[in-house]
Protein backbone atom coordinates (compact mmCIF):
# COMPACT_ATOMS: atom_id res chain seq x y z
CA UNK A 1 0.00 0.00 0.00
CA UNK A 2 1.42 3.26 -0.65
CA UNK A 3 1.51 6.20 1.50
CA UNK A 4 -1.76 9.04 0.54
CA UNK A 5 0.22 12.24 -0.37
CA UNK A 6 -1.19 13.75 2.71
CA UNK A 7 1.45 13.75 5.70
CA UNK A 8 0.39 12.33 8.68
CA UNK A 9 -0.71 14.21 11.93
CA UNK A 10 2.00 13.65 14.31
CA UNK A 11 2.31 13.08 18.50
CA UNK A 12 5.44 13.99 20.07
CA UNK A 13 5.87 13.33 23.67
CA UNK A 14 8.32 15.45 25.26
CA UNK A 15 9.72 19.06 25.04
CA UNK A 16 13.25 18.43 26.15
CA UNK A 17 16.30 18.28 23.42
CA UNK A 18 14.68 15.53 21.65
CA UNK A 19 10.97 16.45 21.35
CA UNK A 20 12.07 19.98 20.36
CA UNK A 21 14.25 18.70 17.68
CA UNK A 22 11.92 16.46 16.41
CA UNK A 23 8.88 19.05 16.52
CA UNK A 24 11.45 21.94 14.72
CA UNK A 25 12.18 18.98 11.63
CA UNK A 26 8.90 18.26 11.48
CA UNK A 27 8.07 21.63 11.27
CA UNK A 28 10.38 22.34 8.76
CA UNK A 29 9.00 19.91 6.91
CA UNK A 30 5.39 20.86 6.66
CA UNK A 31 4.34 17.70 9.17
CA UNK A 32 1.26 18.58 11.75
CA UNK A 33 1.95 18.26 15.01
CA UNK A 34 1.37 18.27 18.61
CA UNK A 35 3.93 18.27 21.12
CA UNK A 36 2.52 17.16 24.86
CA UNK A 37 5.02 18.36 27.69
CA UNK A 38 3.57 17.29 31.48
CA UNK A 39 5.66 20.81 32.69
CA UNK A 40 5.18 24.32 32.30
CA UNK A 41 8.56 25.06 30.92
CA UNK A 42 10.89 22.97 27.60
CA UNK A 43 14.15 21.77 28.80
CA UNK A 44 13.33 18.61 30.49
CA UNK A 45 16.50 17.42 31.75
CA UNK A 46 18.27 21.20 31.58
CA UNK A 47 15.20 22.57 33.14
CA UNK A 48 16.67 23.04 36.49
CA UNK A 49 14.07 22.78 39.01
CA UNK A 50 11.52 21.05 36.74
CA UNK A 51 8.34 20.75 38.09
CA UNK A 52 7.91 17.26 36.53
CA UNK A 53 10.31 15.86 38.45
CA UNK A 54 12.68 14.75 34.99
CA UNK A 55 15.58 17.36 35.73
CA UNK A 56 18.46 16.01 36.80
CA UNK A 57 20.43 18.67 37.11
CA UNK A 58 22.47 20.18 40.35
CA UNK A 59 22.95 23.62 40.94
CA UNK A 60 26.72 23.27 40.35
CA UNK A 61 26.32 21.54 37.00
CA UNK A 62 28.34 22.41 34.22
CA UNK A 63 27.85 20.85 30.69
CA UNK A 64 31.15 17.95 30.30
CA UNK A 65 30.45 18.58 26.62
CA UNK A 66 32.21 21.78 24.98
CA UNK A 67 29.90 24.05 23.27
CA UNK A 68 31.76 23.18 20.37
CA UNK A 69 30.87 19.77 20.15
CA UNK A 70 26.91 20.41 21.91
CA UNK A 71 25.85 23.05 19.59
CA UNK A 72 22.99 22.18 17.06
CA UNK A 73 24.34 22.53 13.64
CA UNK A 74 21.84 24.89 12.50
CA UNK A 75 22.01 26.87 15.89
CA UNK A 76 25.00 27.29 17.33
CA UNK A 77 25.48 28.48 20.68
CA UNK A 78 26.89 32.39 21.24
CA UNK A 79 30.33 33.05 20.81
CA UNK A 80 29.98 34.04 24.66
CA UNK A 81 29.60 31.05 26.01
CA UNK A 82 32.41 29.66 28.15
CA UNK A 83 33.98 26.45 26.44
CA UNK A 84 31.74 24.28 29.26
CA UNK A 85 28.16 26.59 30.21
CA UNK A 86 26.28 26.14 33.19
CA UNK A 87 23.09 24.17 33.05
CA UNK A 88 21.46 28.18 32.98
CA UNK A 89 22.91 28.99 29.96
CA UNK A 90 22.01 25.60 28.62
CA UNK A 91 18.22 26.30 29.44
CA UNK A 92 18.96 30.02 27.88
CA UNK A 93 19.83 28.09 24.69
CA UNK A 94 17.24 26.04 24.29
CA UNK A 95 15.01 29.34 24.89
CA UNK A 96 16.43 31.01 22.05
CA UNK A 97 16.29 27.95 19.48
CA UNK A 98 12.79 27.35 20.33
CA UNK A 99 11.71 31.34 19.92
CA UNK A 100 13.49 31.21 17.03
CA UNK A 101 11.76 28.53 15.65
CA UNK A 102 8.39 29.66 16.93
CA UNK A 103 8.29 26.17 18.10
CA UNK A 104 6.13 26.92 21.68
CA UNK A 105 3.18 27.40 19.64
CA UNK A 106 2.80 23.70 18.73
CA UNK A 107 3.28 22.63 22.71
CA UNK A 108 0.85 22.03 25.20
CA UNK A 109 2.54 22.73 28.37
CA UNK A 110 1.12 21.04 31.55
CA UNK A 111 -0.17 18.35 29.49
CA UNK A 112 1.74 15.12 29.10
CA UNK A 113 0.31 11.67 27.74
CA UNK A 114 -0.96 9.73 30.64
CA UNK A 115 -1.41 6.66 27.81
CA UNK A 116 -0.70 5.88 24.52
CA UNK A 117 -2.52 2.66 22.90
CA UNK A 118 -1.74 1.50 19.57
CA UNK A 119 -5.23 1.01 17.52
CA UNK A 120 -5.72 -2.42 15.60
CA UNK A 121 -5.95 -0.34 12.56
CA UNK A 122 -2.72 1.80 13.09
CA UNK A 123 -2.22 4.88 14.51
CA UNK A 124 -2.35 5.88 18.14
CA UNK A 125 -5.19 7.09 20.84
CA UNK A 126 -3.71 9.10 23.38
CA UNK A 127 -4.83 10.02 26.53
CA UNK A 128 -3.67 13.48 27.62
CA UNK A 129 -3.50 14.65 31.35
CA UNK A 130 -6.53 17.00 30.64
CA UNK A 131 -8.41 13.44 30.28
CA UNK A 132 -8.93 13.81 26.72
CA UNK A 133 -8.57 11.66 24.02
CA UNK A 134 -6.68 12.11 20.55
CA UNK A 135 -5.71 10.90 18.03
CA UNK A 136 -2.98 11.00 15.64
CA UNK A 137 -1.37 8.91 12.74
CA UNK A 138 2.31 9.21 14.23
CA UNK A 139 3.89 9.00 17.71
CA UNK A 140 7.18 10.26 18.27
CA UNK A 141 8.71 9.16 22.00
CA UNK A 142 11.05 11.77 23.32
CA UNK A 143 10.24 11.21 27.17
CA UNK A 144 14.30 10.76 27.73
CA UNK A 145 16.13 8.97 29.63
CA UNK A 146 17.59 10.55 32.37
CA UNK A 147 14.85 11.21 34.94
CA UNK A 148 13.47 7.58 36.33
CA UNK A 149 16.61 6.64 39.20
CA UNK A 150 18.49 3.32 39.00
CA UNK A 151 19.51 2.11 42.60
CA UNK A 152 22.47 -0.04 43.80
CA UNK A 153 20.83 -3.68 45.10
CA UNK A 154 23.49 -4.17 48.03
CA UNK A 155 22.49 -6.71 50.66
CA UNK A 156 21.75 -5.81 54.07
CA UNK A 157 20.07 -1.94 55.15
CA UNK A 158 21.18 1.11 55.44
CA UNK A 159 19.96 3.09 58.34
CA UNK A 160 21.02 6.71 57.31
CA UNK A 161 19.98 8.89 54.62
CA UNK A 162 20.17 7.41 51.47
CA UNK A 163 19.41 9.74 47.96
CA UNK A 164 19.81 9.06 44.18
CA UNK A 165 21.92 12.04 42.59
CA UNK A 166 19.00 12.70 40.31
CA UNK A 167 17.71 14.35 43.38
CA UNK A 168 20.59 16.11 44.49
CA UNK A 169 20.33 20.20 44.38
CA UNK A 170 23.39 21.18 46.24
CA UNK A 171 24.91 20.78 49.92
CA UNK A 172 22.30 22.47 51.80
CA UNK A 173 19.39 20.51 49.52
CA UNK A 174 17.76 18.00 50.07
CA UNK A 175 19.43 17.16 53.03
CA UNK A 176 22.08 19.47 54.96
CA UNK A 177 25.37 17.88 53.83
CA UNK A 178 27.91 19.54 56.49
CA UNK A 179 29.55 17.69 58.89
CA UNK A 180 28.95 14.78 57.65
CA UNK A 181 30.23 10.86 56.10
CA UNK A 182 29.58 10.86 53.21
CA UNK A 183 29.54 7.54 50.70
CA UNK A 184 29.60 8.49 47.18
CA UNK A 185 28.36 5.12 44.96
CA UNK A 186 29.28 5.38 41.44
CA UNK A 187 31.84 7.18 39.19
CA UNK A 188 30.26 8.50 36.06
CA UNK A 189 30.08 12.29 35.67
CA UNK A 190 27.26 13.00 38.22
CA UNK A 191 29.54 11.05 41.15
CA UNK A 192 32.45 12.79 40.31
CA UNK A 193 31.19 16.10 40.23
CA UNK A 194 28.89 15.82 43.50
CA UNK A 195 32.03 13.97 45.57
CA UNK A 196 33.86 17.12 44.40
CA UNK A 197 31.45 19.33 45.56
CA UNK A 198 30.68 17.80 49.18
CA UNK A 199 34.66 17.29 49.65
CA UNK A 200 34.89 20.50 50.19
CA UNK A 201 37.26 21.78 53.42
CA UNK A 202 34.51 24.76 54.15
CA UNK A 203 31.87 21.82 54.77
CA UNK A 204 33.70 19.87 57.67
CA UNK A 205 32.69 16.27 55.66
CA UNK A 206 34.19 13.16 54.94
CA UNK A 207 33.89 12.01 51.58
CA UNK A 208 34.05 8.48 50.69
CA UNK A 209 33.89 7.87 46.69
CA UNK A 210 32.96 3.71 45.70
CA UNK A 211 32.88 2.64 42.55
CA UNK A 212 31.98 -0.86 41.02
CA UNK A 213 33.99 -1.14 38.11
CA UNK A 214 35.88 1.90 38.23
CA UNK A 215 36.44 4.35 35.34
CA UNK A 216 39.02 6.35 32.87
CA UNK A 217 39.50 9.56 34.16
CA UNK A 218 40.01 11.99 31.11
CA UNK A 219 40.58 16.06 31.45
CA UNK A 220 38.19 18.73 30.02
CA UNK A 221 40.89 20.78 28.43
CA UNK A 222 44.16 19.04 26.83
CA UNK A 223 46.77 21.75 25.15
CA UNK A 224 44.42 24.32 26.47
CA UNK A 225 41.55 23.61 24.32
CA UNK A 226 38.33 21.28 24.84
CA UNK A 227 39.73 18.05 25.01
CA UNK A 228 36.61 16.82 22.93
CA UNK A 229 37.90 18.98 20.07
CA UNK A 230 40.57 16.11 19.68
CA UNK A 231 38.04 13.20 19.79
CA UNK A 232 37.02 12.71 16.21
CA UNK A 233 36.22 9.22 14.78
CA UNK A 234 36.26 8.79 10.81
CA UNK A 235 33.97 6.00 9.04
CA UNK A 236 37.00 5.28 6.64
CA UNK A 237 38.64 3.21 9.20
CA UNK A 238 37.92 0.14 11.45
CA UNK A 239 36.63 1.53 14.97
CA UNK A 240 38.88 -1.49 16.44
CA UNK A 241 41.97 0.24 15.14
CA UNK A 242 40.92 3.95 15.90
CA UNK A 243 40.01 2.71 19.71
CA UNK A 244 43.19 0.57 20.28
CA UNK A 245 45.03 4.08 19.21
CA UNK A 246 43.47 5.88 21.86
CA UNK A 247 43.89 2.93 24.13
CA UNK A 248 47.77 3.79 23.58
CA UNK A 249 47.41 7.26 23.97
CA UNK A 250 45.41 7.28 27.28
CA UNK A 251 48.39 7.47 29.49
CA UNK A 252 49.37 10.99 28.21
CA UNK A 253 46.37 12.09 29.67
CA UNK A 254 47.04 10.80 33.25
CA UNK A 255 43.49 9.03 33.08
CA UNK A 256 44.49 5.75 34.76
CA UNK A 257 42.26 5.54 38.04
CA UNK A 258 44.99 3.85 39.86
CA UNK A 259 47.12 7.20 39.89
CA UNK A 260 44.57 8.55 42.32
CA UNK A 261 44.18 5.47 44.62
CA UNK A 262 41.15 4.31 42.65
CA UNK A 263 40.89 0.66 41.77
CA UNK A 264 42.05 -0.87 38.56
CA UNK A 265 39.33 -0.58 35.67
CA UNK A 266 38.05 -3.48 34.73
CA UNK A 267 37.99 -2.73 31.12
CA UNK A 268 40.12 -1.18 28.74
CA UNK A 269 39.92 2.54 27.86
CA UNK A 270 36.88 3.51 25.86
CA UNK A 271 35.42 -0.22 26.82
CA UNK A 272 33.10 1.85 28.85
CA UNK A 273 31.95 5.46 28.94
CA UNK A 274 34.83 7.60 30.60
CA UNK A 275 34.17 9.87 33.60
CA UNK A 276 35.10 13.06 32.58
CA UNK A 277 36.67 15.91 35.51
CA UNK A 278 39.24 18.36 36.54
CA UNK A 279 39.16 17.97 39.97
CA UNK A 280 37.97 14.68 41.31
CA UNK A 281 41.94 13.60 40.57
CA UNK A 282 43.21 16.78 42.70
CA UNK A 283 40.85 16.00 45.63
CA UNK A 284 41.47 12.60 45.03
CA UNK A 285 45.26 13.61 45.57
CA UNK A 286 44.83 15.85 48.31
CA UNK A 287 43.07 13.46 50.43
CA UNK A 288 39.85 15.14 50.53
CA UNK A 289 37.93 12.20 49.16
CA UNK A 290 38.94 8.50 50.28
CA UNK A 291 38.26 5.89 47.27
CA UNK A 292 36.93 2.71 47.54
CA UNK A 293 36.04 -0.83 45.59
CA UNK A 294 32.68 -1.82 45.83
CA UNK A 295 30.13 -2.15 48.81
CA UNK A 296 30.02 -5.33 49.49
CA UNK A 297 26.95 -5.22 52.29
CA UNK A 298 25.18 -2.56 54.28
CA UNK A 299 24.90 -3.05 58.02
CA UNK A 300 23.50 -0.13 60.18
CA UNK A 301 25.33 2.84 59.77
CA UNK A 302 28.40 0.85 58.77
CA UNK A 303 29.15 0.10 54.96
CA UNK A 304 31.18 -3.36 54.28
CA UNK A 305 33.52 -3.03 51.06
CA UNK A 306 34.74 -5.72 49.12
CA UNK A 307 38.65 -5.31 50.11
CA UNK A 308 37.40 -5.96 53.41
CA UNK A 309 37.43 -3.02 55.26
CA UNK A 310 34.44 -1.33 56.96
CA UNK A 311 33.51 2.40 57.75
CA UNK A 312 30.59 4.05 59.18
CA UNK A 313 28.21 7.01 56.91
CA UNK A 314 25.51 9.68 57.75
CA UNK A 315 24.42 10.01 54.28
CA UNK A 316 24.36 7.74 50.76
CA UNK A 317 24.85 9.26 47.63
CA UNK A 318 23.82 6.54 44.47
CA UNK A 319 24.97 8.06 41.67
CA UNK A 320 23.61 4.84 39.85
CA UNK A 321 22.42 6.14 36.49
CA UNK A 322 18.82 5.77 35.23
CA UNK A 323 15.68 3.50 33.45
CA UNK A 324 14.81 4.07 30.54
CA UNK A 325 10.86 3.99 31.36
CA UNK A 326 7.62 4.62 28.71
CA UNK A 327 5.29 5.23 31.94
CA UNK A 328 2.65 6.07 28.97
CA UNK A 329 2.58 1.90 27.41
CA UNK A 330 1.94 -0.90 28.66
CA UNK A 331 4.82 -2.77 30.27
CA UNK A 332 3.73 -5.86 28.18
CA UNK A 333 3.85 -3.70 25.13
CA UNK A 334 6.77 -1.94 25.56
CA UNK A 335 9.07 -1.73 27.83
CA UNK A 336 13.04 -1.76 27.93
CA UNK A 337 14.71 -3.87 30.75
CA UNK A 338 18.07 -3.02 31.80
CA UNK A 339 17.89 -0.57 29.61
CA UNK A 340 17.89 -2.78 26.32
CA UNK A 341 15.31 -1.62 23.77
CA UNK A 342 16.60 -3.02 20.16
CA UNK A 343 15.66 -0.26 17.83
CA UNK A 344 16.36 -0.19 14.28
CA UNK A 345 19.17 2.92 13.99
CA UNK A 346 18.14 3.57 17.34
CA UNK A 347 14.46 5.04 16.22
CA UNK A 348 12.46 2.40 15.01
CA UNK A 349 10.74 -1.02 16.15
CA UNK A 350 10.51 -3.52 13.90
CA UNK A 351 6.52 -3.98 12.96
CA UNK A 352 5.47 -0.58 13.97
CA UNK A 353 5.92 1.55 11.16
CA UNK A 354 3.97 4.57 12.94
CA UNK A 355 6.06 4.60 16.03
CA UNK A 356 9.72 6.85 16.42
CA UNK A 357 11.74 6.55 19.30
CA UNK A 358 14.05 9.87 19.31
CA UNK A 359 17.37 10.27 21.86
CA UNK A 360 17.80 7.18 22.75
CA UNK A 361 21.30 7.11 23.41
CA UNK A 362 24.58 7.42 24.84
CA UNK A 363 25.91 8.86 22.16
CA UNK A 364 29.97 9.92 22.64
CA UNK A 365 31.13 12.84 22.45
CA UNK A 366 28.01 14.97 21.99
CA UNK A 367 23.69 14.87 22.32
CA UNK A 368 22.69 17.40 20.74
CA UNK A 369 24.10 16.71 17.16
CA UNK A 370 23.15 12.86 17.46
CA UNK A 371 19.35 14.33 17.95
CA UNK A 372 18.99 16.73 14.90
CA UNK A 373 20.64 13.59 12.77
CA UNK A 374 18.10 11.67 13.72
CA UNK A 375 15.16 14.54 13.05
CA UNK A 376 16.67 14.12 9.39
CA UNK A 377 15.42 10.73 9.02
CA UNK A 378 12.04 11.23 11.13
CA UNK A 379 11.31 14.42 8.93
CA UNK A 380 12.39 12.20 6.18
CA UNK A 381 9.62 8.96 7.06
CA UNK A 382 7.09 11.51 8.02
CA UNK A 383 6.92 12.71 4.72
CA UNK A 384 7.09 9.66 2.37
CA UNK A 385 10.89 10.44 1.61
CA UNK A 386 12.05 7.47 2.98
CA UNK A 387 11.06 3.85 3.28
CA UNK A 388 12.07 1.63 6.03
CA UNK A 389 13.71 -1.62 4.93
CA UNK A 390 12.50 -5.01 4.77
CA UNK A 391 11.68 -6.94 8.58
CA UNK A 392 14.16 -9.30 8.64
CA UNK A 393 17.04 -6.61 6.81
CA UNK A 394 15.98 -4.42 10.19
CA UNK A 395 16.11 -7.03 12.46
CA UNK A 396 19.97 -8.22 11.16
CA UNK A 397 21.06 -4.33 11.45
CA UNK A 398 19.71 -4.07 14.74
CA UNK A 399 22.19 -6.78 15.66
CA UNK A 400 24.95 -5.16 13.73
CA UNK A 401 24.77 -2.20 15.01
CA UNK A 402 24.63 -3.22 18.82
CA UNK A 403 27.81 -5.25 18.34
CA UNK A 404 29.72 -2.11 16.30
CA UNK A 405 28.61 0.22 19.25
CA UNK A 406 28.93 -1.83 22.29
CA UNK A 407 30.47 -4.92 21.58
CA UNK A 408 33.37 -3.82 23.07
CA UNK A 409 31.70 -2.37 26.12
CA UNK A 410 31.21 -3.31 29.86
CA UNK A 411 27.47 -5.58 29.67
CA UNK A 412 26.16 -2.82 32.20
CA UNK A 413 22.61 -0.83 31.45
CA UNK A 414 24.44 2.25 31.18
CA UNK A 415 26.23 1.36 28.23
CA UNK A 416 23.26 -0.56 25.81
CA UNK A 417 22.75 2.86 24.34
CA UNK A 418 25.98 3.53 23.98
CA UNK A 419 26.70 4.87 20.20
CA UNK A 420 29.55 6.73 18.47
CA UNK A 421 28.23 9.91 17.06
CA UNK A 422 30.57 10.31 14.16
CA UNK A 423 30.06 6.70 13.31
CA UNK A 424 26.48 7.16 13.58
CA UNK A 425 25.82 10.59 11.42
CA UNK A 426 27.67 9.75 8.43
CA UNK A 427 25.63 6.59 8.83
CA UNK A 428 22.56 8.09 8.42
CA UNK A 429 23.42 11.03 6.16
CA UNK A 430 25.76 9.01 3.67
CA UNK A 431 23.86 5.56 3.65
CA UNK A 432 20.58 4.86 5.01
CA UNK A 433 18.39 8.43 4.43
CA UNK A 434 19.62 8.08 0.43
CA UNK A 435 19.03 3.47 0.65
CA UNK A 436 15.72 4.97 2.49
CA UNK A 437 14.99 7.25 -0.56
CA UNK A 438 15.38 5.00 -3.16
CA UNK A 439 13.23 2.21 -2.01
CA UNK A 440 10.66 4.81 -1.50
CA UNK A 441 11.15 6.46 -4.99
CA UNK A 442 11.20 2.39 -6.08
CA UNK A 443 8.63 0.92 -3.91
CA UNK A 444 6.13 3.79 -2.36
CA UNK A 445 6.22 4.10 0.91
CA UNK A 446 3.55 2.29 3.44
CA UNK A 447 0.96 3.88 5.88
CA UNK A 448 1.04 5.49 8.39
CA UNK A 449 0.21 9.01 6.67
CA UNK A 450 -3.27 10.55 6.52
CA UNK A 451 -4.79 7.66 8.43
CA UNK A 452 -6.03 9.19 11.81
CA UNK A 453 -7.94 12.68 9.80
Amino acid sequence: MSRPTQSPTAAVIGAGISGLTSGKMLGDYGVDYTCFESSDRIGGNWAFGNPNGHSSAYRSLHIDTSKHRLSFKDFPMPDDYPDFPHHTQIKAYLESYAEAFDLKDRIEFRNGVVSAKRLPEGGWELLDQAGATRHFDLLVVANGHHWDPRMADFPGEFTGDSIHSHHYIDPKDPLDFTHQRILVVGLGNSAADIAVELSSRSLQNEVTLSTRSSAWIVPKYTGGLPADKYYVTTPYLPLAWQRKFLQKMQFMAGSNPELYGLPAPNHKFFEAHPTQSVELPLRLGSGDITPKGNVSRLDGRTVHFEDGTSSDFDVIVYATGYNITFPFFDPDFISAPDNQIPLFKRMFKPGMDDLVFMGFAQATPTLFPFVESQARLLAAYATGHYRLPPLDEMERVIVEDQQKYTGHVLDRPRHTQQVDYFIYEHDLRAKEIPAGRKRAQQYGVPAPAGRAG
